[in-house]
């Protein structure tokens, strides 16, 4: 019994000092994204509302933009989705969404009825964009600089916190010193 006591006190004094560090850790929660301050992927996805039209990252540069991840399948995107639309009615920076693996009609349907913050939606139907991005689960909304940079990934709802702590904070410097 007394070869087994010193092993297990210091396993324990070693659990101890783990969960008191990560649960005082500034960080956690905080899933840092291999993307930022690197070009936003390049894609070239069908647009939900004109499959003709073609979407692309090189089309949004020169302006700054929220790129959203979502599906109709998705109940935190359905959470969000007012603030979304607060977003939009802000008027401070246009939302690009990626429909993920979803249907088309379901995903037009879902639009018309909660209303539609996007200036544009792609459809990402095998799901290789978002793969790109590195999304892993939806919602996830990407803050890209108007270089095509990107700048910010909230993985998870965009709050209103958020969007005033993390996303503001960036655009509007940039709006008044280029305005």
């Amino acid at each position: 019994m007394n070869r087994f006591a010193l092993p297990l006190g210091l396993f324990l004094l070693l659990a101890v000092v783990l969960f008191v560090g990560i649960r005082h850790s500034p960080d956690k929660g905080i899933i840092v994204s291999p993307l930022l301050n690197k070009p936003a992927p390049e894609f070239a996805l069908p647009a939900l509302d004109a499959p003709e039209r073609i979407v692309r990252p090189q089309d949004l540069r020169g302006r700054w933009y929220l790129l959203n991840v979502w599906g109709t399948w998705c109940v935190a995107c359905r959470e969000e989705h007012e603030m979304l639309l607060r977003v939009r009615a802000a008027g401070v920076v246009p939302l690009v969404g990626i429909d993920w693996k979803d249907d088309d009609q379901q995903a037009q349907a879902w639009l018309r009825q909660l209303g539609n913050p996007y200036e544009v939606v792609a459809v990402d139907h095998s799901g290789r964009t978002a793969i790109d991005w590195g999304v892993y689960a939806a919602p996830e909304t990407f803050l890209v600089s108007p270089q095509g940079i990107v700048v910010y990934k909230c993985t998870g709802e965009l709050t209103e916190e958020i969007w005033n702590k993390e996303i503001l904070p960036r655009v509007r410097p940039a709006a008044v010193t280029s305005g």
